[in-house]
């Protein structure tokens, strides 16, 4: 049976061969994205394609393409502080002057718009 000092020195030595695979990972993913992106413009050039003839906006990928939908809609407030004139849609956290009303004894109701 191994000892404590035995353990760590062995959990220290599996993080350090974790840590180099995930390195070389990461450069193996770098190098294989290179090769198709280069494979990618090959065929493109060859054929005088552009991102446009593929239907596909420039920089957008699967990340962008599901961030985009979701950006840049506006929300009517729902609640308004009478006093300053601030306003809250009602989404994400509560602001601090309703945190705060709130606390005081106040409804949120006693907001609404």
């Amino acid at each position: 049976m191994s000892n404590y000092q035995e353990l760590l020195a062995q959990k220290a030595a599996l993080e350090k061969q974790a840590a180099e695979l995930e390195k070389q990972l990461q450069e193996a993913r770098r190098a294989e994205r290179a090769a198709v992106i280069n494979q990618i413009k090959s065929l493109l050039s060859e054929h005088g394609l552009t991102v446009a003839d593929l239907g596909l906006k420039s920089g957008a990928g699967p990340k962008a393409a599901g961030a985009a939908g979701s950006t840049g809609r506006k929300v009517a407030p729902k609640y308004r502080n009478k006093e300053t004139g601030e306003t809250w849609t009602g989404r994400g956290l509560q602001p601090k002057w309703i945190q705060a009303a709130v606390a005081a004894g106040k409804k949120l109701e006693d907001f609404a718009i």
